[in-house]
């Protein structure tokens, strides 16, 4: 949200425009910067399976290429071997993808299922949680993300529906590793 004041400032003229941000998703968004360690359960529909599996989520800030933009790299590997990949090979057994904030918006370089860009929107739940919603293809996801206990931990949830049939149900319960 951008909020434009009139304000009367002496060195710059009568009227100058005074621009404040809402810096509440930068600011939970910088929160989660860091190495996690992820405990994932994945209940499959389409096999009738849950797989439980350790993975490790590395979230780095980027060079801002504006000053009103956070720009973010998101890079994911297994803790070890897991046949969970061969199985099921739509999952990316690792990878990585850039993101920037712009308004309420993530603007992604890849979706998970895709090498399509697109956007998630953002509803803030609370200044711990924050719910992304993502349409591409033929998936439409939504992901709840909170950080627990002065931010040492995650948990989050993703129902992922395709072709408006709930396929995926995710689990991850997340230690921050390091910062």
């Amino acid at each position: 949200m951008v909020v434009i004041n009139q304000k009367k400032n002496l060195n710059f003229g009568e009227n100058p425009p005074e621009i404040s941000l809402n810096s509440n998703l930068k600011r939970w968004f910088s929160r989660n910067i860091g190495l996690w360690k992820s405990n994932r359960t994945y209940f499959l529909e389409q096999s009738k399976k849950t797989h439980n599996l350790c993975m490790n989520l590395k979230i780095q800030a980027l060079e801002n290429k504006s000053e009103w933009e956070s720009h973010y790299k998101f890079t994911w590997y297994p803790e070890k071997k897991y046949n969970f990949f061969d199985e099921n090979p739509q999952y990316k057994e690792k990878g990585e993808m850039s993101a920037f904030l712009k308004g309420h918006q993530l603007f992604r370089e890849s979706f998970y299922f895709s090498n399509e860009e697109g956007i998630s929107n953002i509803r803030q739940v609370d200044e711990h949680e924050m719910i992304f919603e993502s349409s591409y293809n033929d998936w439409y996801i939504i992901e709840h993300t909170r950080l627990i206990d002065s931010d040492n931990y995650r948990f989050r949830v993703i129902y992922s529906w395709n072709k408006n049939k709930l396929e995926i149900v995710e689990n991850h319960h997340e230690i921050k590793i390091v910062e």
